[in-house]
């Protein structure tokens, strides 16, 4: 499909008889008729010295005359309405003929001099490189000091954390794919927090990564930054939502890893007051109110572990963990085990019930087996629910394997 008001121009994209280019490069634009047409020069700049044949791709949403200026210079435009700078690249992938494409602004604050680091990267097997403004240099006066020395170091660690990686600076706009990578990464995110969205997916699907470093400049005089047009709560609500989608792709590290914990934290104190009776560990008291903490604390835990599974199943970032949990965890299985927990709930419910008829309903105190069948119980109900979310998420398109049915 044609975006609307496409235009192109220069040799790279003259007809589809010419052979494709070796390298894409994409950026969006958005009134950067200051700077627009030495991007453009900057970008020819880098492929000649790279070596590689290439085209310079400008996804526009401008009113002035940034689209005209870019075709002068020799770029492809295209033209789509003002919908976020996510959507952008969403916008413009299906348009790209090259085998890499390197992705940034075109406000020349990235220096597209200079881009043979991430074609040798991507030239060496790499499939996402990321470039590092901290392990390259920062121009004095290129980024706000709180960003700086607060807001991209403190995401970055967070992002570290959660998915066990490396990287120096996860917020840099200057990053390099293969294109079917940046494909299958499959963008859905429609503002600045493509930038985590990119970044996590790949290392969900385990993409082959790398991280080069890179020069970060200075605004040019007379340019203002998109955040300062936009005001200055724009940086915080962009750093926002990109912890958002932090968050969001990382169910096993914020729901199923704790809840995981508390489950098996909360059956250990309820087991060990059901066996051990009440007891005292160095002065504290350990009775029938600390296994009724453990029930709650299992219950939430054992929520937390399936809604970390079901979120991990629907996203599909990770094809071998949703194909395990759907073969091993069939409707059948998951209903024996609910039907097990809730009968053996029952069973732990029988010496309450003997002193209960025993004392026709009056004066009966609550028994240590009691709050471990109860719990027990609830356990079981949560697997069931679990089985069927998990049955409605898979589709009806999966179909387990043949010993699986008959199991």
């Amino acid at each position: 499909m044609t975006p609307q008001g496409e235009r192109t121009l220069g040799v790279e994209h003259q007809g589809e008889s010419n052979p494709p280019p070796l390298v894409s490069i994409c950026v969006p634009c958005l009134n950067e008729e200051l700077t627009i047409g030495e991007f453009v020069d900057w970008c020819h700049q880098g492929l000649a010295e790279a070596g590689v044949t290439g085209e310079v791709v400008i996804v526009d949403s401008s009113t002035d005359r940034s689209p005209e200026i870019a075709e002068e210079h020799g770029a492809r435009v295209l033209r789509f309405p003002k919908r976020g700078l996510g959507r952008a690249y969403i916008d413009a992938i299906p348009h790209l003929r090259g085998q890499y494409v390197i992705l940034g602004d075109c406000d020349l604050t990235y220096d597209f001099r200079v881009l043979s680091g991430f074609i040798a990267e991507l030239q060496a097997g790499n499939e996402f490189v990321m470039g590092s403004r901290f392990a390259g240099s920062i121009e004095p006066g290129a980024m706000p000091a709180l960003h700086q020395h607060f807001g991209t170091p403190a995401t970055t660690w967070i992002f570290n954390r959660i998915y066990g990686t490396r990287f120096s600076d996860i917020h840099c706009g200057m990053r390099g794919l293969r294109i079917d990578a940046l494909r299958r990464i499959d963008l859905t995110s429609q503002g600045w927090e493509y930038a985590s969205e990119m970044i996590l997916k790949a290392t969900k699907l385990d993409l082959r990564t790398a991280e080069v470093p890179i020069n970060f400049l200075k605004d040019r005089d007379g340019r203002q930054s998109h955040h300062l047009r936009s005001g200055w709560l724009s940086p915080w609500k962009a750093g926002w939502d990109n912890l958002r989608i932090m968050f969001l792709y990382a169910p096993d590290r914020l729901l199923s890893e704790p809840g995981v914990f508390l489950l098996l934290f909360g059956l250990a104190v309820m087991l060990s007051v059901t066996i051990a009776g009440p007891y005292d560990i160095a002065g504290v008291g350990f009775g029938i109110q600390t296994s009724l903490v453990g029930m709650a604390l299992a219950t939430v835990g054992l929520s937390a572990w399936h809604l970390g599974t079901v979120a991990r199943v629907r996203s599909n970032l990770e094809p071998a963990f949703r194909a395990r949990v759907l073969e091993r965890w069939t409707y059948n299985r998951g209903a024996l085990v609910s039907f097990v927990l809730i009968l053996l709930g029952v069973l732990f419910e029988i010496p309450l019930v003997i002193d209960w008829l025993t004392h026709q309903g009056e004066g009966i105190g609550l028994h240590r087996e009691s709050v471990l069948g109860v719990g027990l119980a609830l356990l079981g109900v949560q697997m069931f629910g679990f089985t069927l979310l998990l049955q409605i998420v898979a589709g009806p398109a999966y179909s387990p394997p043949a010993q699986e049915r008959a199991s």
